[in-house]
């Protein structure tokens, strides 16, 4: 079985992919909101698979996708 390589984003690629600031993705940090993420050496940095997951989520629940900036 060969694995997947784990694709990590930084804050300005995970911004763009959500069309927000990087101040906001600051903030849900600060807040403790927003997908799980990892400092290495200083720098954020976010597993896709946990992006992913954070869309999911956000999909099933209203509160999760008005987080995101998605209205149904």
């Amino acid at each position: 079985m060969t694995e997947r390589p784990i694709r990590h984003l930084n804050q300005v690629e995970l911004a763009r992919r959500w069309a927000l600031s990087h101040r906001t993705l600051e903030r849900w940090r600060w807040e403790g909101n927003g997908p799980r993420y990892l400092k290495v050496g200083g720098r954020v940095l976010y597993r896709l698979e946990d992006v992913e997951a954070f869309e999911r989520n956000g999909l099933s629940s209203d509160a999760g996708a008005d987080r995101m900036g998605i209205r149904p």
